[in-house]
């Protein structure tokens, strides 16, 4: 099994905006192209230790990404850095702090932007440092690396849900917006890339309160939903997700050696968990 895979977070989407607001991704799943479900993020929820988390499959307390204000590289070992030692083709569009993690620390503006090195476990990116960097054009980045690139692994990264839920609160009609104009943006990549064979999650990192913030315990700020789209995953189910079994559930799907946990259920006609 090999398939290229593309991982998008809409970063700050809850569960219950999600389930309601994304009328293209809930089409997909009724017209049979993919399942949806649920998972609760690690703690705390926060953006930069959850970008850690589903890229490397390791919680806060132990990567030691604790809060948004840990500016290094990652320790760990990423989804890119497996990719990129087993011969794959890696590929981001994504805020600046993504850079910061798997790139270099700290982000210099002119010479981080824009990255073309098969050298680094990011090899082809664009990133951006403003929180209401438009959501069409940060998918229009990733389509635009996609085609110059063919990556087996590409993660697309969008921050304008969190930054309407920053300003408005995750009770308020730019919140519920944000999310409705970003699975718009997405309804023009989504169709392509399944025609073109990657296997596509969508998911968030966090959720987001009413009192617009994020990092705790409430159902709001940590449940956030999960799409998968494309044959080679199965129907969730009742599966209780884990999100730092996600990076390794990729990894699996992408064919890649690795000792990370994942969840087989979500493989379709795949064997008992390893």
């Amino acid at each position: 099994m090999s398939h290229r895979v593309i991982l998008v977070v809409l970063d700050g989407l809850n569960h219950a905006v999600g389930h309601h607001a994304m009328g293209h991704l809930s089409a997909l799943v009724q017209a049979g192209r993919g399942h949806v479900t649920y998972l609760d993020c690690e703690l705390p929820a926060m953006s930069r230790p959850l970008y850690e988390c589903l890229l490397t499959g390791n919680r806060p307390v132990d990567s030691g990404v604790v809060h948004n204000g840990i500016v290094r590289r990652s320790y760990g070992q990423s989804l890119f850095d497996l990719a990129v030692a087993q011969g794959k083709r890696t590929a981001a569009a994504a805020y600046h702090w993504v850079s910061e993690l798997y790139v270099a620390a700290p982000f210099d503006r002119t010479s981080h932007r824009f990255l073309d090195d098969p050298s680094q476990a990011i090899q082809a990116g664009i990133f951006y440092w403003q929180d209401h960097y438009p959501d069409d054009h940060l998918f229009s980045d990733a389509e635009a690396l996609r085609r110059r690139h063919d990556p087996d692994f590409l993660f697309v990264h969008s921050m304008n849900i969190d930054d309407a839920g920053h300003r408005h609160g995750g009770d308020s009609p730019q919140y519920r917006n944000a999310a409705r104009h970003a699975d718009i943006a997405l309804a023009d990549y989504l169709p392509g890339w399944l025609a073109e064979g990657y296997q596509v999650m969508v998911t968030a990192d966090h959720g987001m309160n009413a009192d617009r913030s994020h990092s705790g315990m409430l159902e709001e700020e940590r449940r956030v939903p999960l799409w998968l789209l494309g044959g080679a995953f199965a129907a969730p189910g009742d599966l209780e997700i884990h999100q730092t079994h996600l990076c390794g559930t990729l990894a699996t799907l992408m064919g890649l050696d690795h000792t990370k946990p994942w969840h087989s259920e979500l493989i379709a006609n795949h064997g008992a968990a390893s």
